[in-house]
């Protein structure tokens, strides 16, 4: 009787021992299977995101022929009527591929693109509250902070901070390649270092944010500057922008890499009216009114267009007025099945070749 009872709990603990071998192999092989799946679901979103990336270049360099074609077709004037202002909604790519056949039909069925084309030239270029008379030579530009204080004060800012961003701008520059622009060279001159130095933030001496960026005026040769301004959010680090300040001005405002003159067939009322010396909104108003009706073919018409609104302009200085752009920003979104790529892109188009080069750009995932 002692051995058999010795014999049944034997057999029972080996029951148990087996029990619990098998519930810790399951939980091994779980694991392992678990491991697994997350690493086939990383390479798999890794894939349809290059995937996206791969489309998003492709609808890229589909906006640059439209903007290529466009300017052989009319090669001094951009106006809003053309086919580069027409955005494009949400649209299937199967719907571009359907016409090739319906295997590459098949495969953009999940895959969808939107986008549009807008002219950087339409707003204030900040880049403009800074001259360049010589190489290496940064000079605020009074006439243009006179324009930035009319816009300030158009959308109920402080028109005091248009003199702060001046400084801010040059102090900026004053560590980056395109301090050495001149204003004798084209407007739209980007060789190869310039586009790199934009692209990496416009710094090539190391610049940093501190409490004291050296705005002074009559200290250009400070130790230690702020980093250049590349885009509208870098008026954050301006003293008396807030949030909101900038979110209101980022429809009229832009930062490019070069001085450029406003494209007086795109921009908006507020832009015309704090350019234009002597014009307030009202007139700006009825000059955009006047301009859908026909588009400026020079600056003639532009003359003509300003004379009627009520403005007594003596002349159109073709430095900050024209009616022709060159620098354009492509906005694109890409969705591939569970990949989303937001891309933004800055656009350089040559006045005589009509080419077009990539000065930045900027993805969101």
């Amino acid at each position: 009787m002692r051995t058999r009872r010795s014999f049944g709990k034997q057999r029972g603990v080996a029951i148990i021992s087996a029990l619990l071998v098998v519930a810790l192999s399951a939980i091994l092989v779980s694991g392992m299977l678990w491991r697994q799946q997350v690493q086939i679901r990383r390479i798999e979103n890794q894939r349809l995101l290059a995937q996206a990336q791969w489309i998003s270049r492709s609808a890229l360099d589909w906006t640059r022929l439209i903007l290529r074609s466009e300017a052989d077709t009319s090669p001094n004037v951009t106006y809003l009527g053309g086919v580069w202002g027409v955005p494009i909604a949400k649209t299937r790519l199967s719907d571009f591929l359907g016409q090739i056949g319906e295997v590459r039909a098949e495969q953009g069925a999940q895959t969808y693109l939107s986008g549009s084309i807008e002219d950087a030239q339409a707003k204030f270029n900040l880049r403009n509250l800074v001259s360049t008379p010589a190489p290496g030579v940064l000079t605020i530009n009074v006439e243009q902070i006179a324009s930035f204080q009319r816009l300030l004060a158009l959308l109920g800012l402080n028109g005091s901070l248009a003199k702060t961003t001046a400084l801010q701008m040059r102090a900026g520059l004053a560590q980056s390649a395109t301090r050495f622009q001149t204003q004798s060279s084209p407007a739209g001159a980007t060789p190869q270092s310039t586009i790199a130095a934009i692209a990496q933030g416009g710094g090539t001496g190391g610049g940093s944010f501190t409490d004291d960026p050296g705005l002074k005026d009559a200290d250009s040769d400070a130790p230690v500057a702020p980093l250049q301004m590349i885009t509208v959010d870098s008026l954050l680090d301006v003293p008396g922008f807030t949030p909101e300040a900038v979110e209101r001005l980022r429809p009229f405002v832009t930062v490019l890499p070069t001085t450029t003159p406003v494209n007086m067939n795109t921009a908006p009322a507020e832009v015309v009216a704090a350019i234009v010396q002597g014009m307030n909104l009202s007139q700006a108003q009825a000059f955009v009114a006047r301009r859908e009706t026909v588009f400026f073919h020079d600056a003639g018409n532009v003359q003509l267009a300003l004379n009627g609104a009520g403005v007594k302009a003596a002349s159109v200085d073709p430095n900050l007025l024209d009616v022709t752009t060159r620098y354009f920003v492509i906005r694109g979104s890409v969705e591939h099945e569970r990949a989303q790529v937001e891309r933004t892109t800055l656009i350089y188009r040559d006045p005589t070749t009509h080419t077009t080069r990539i000065v930045y750009v900027r993805d969101q995932f």
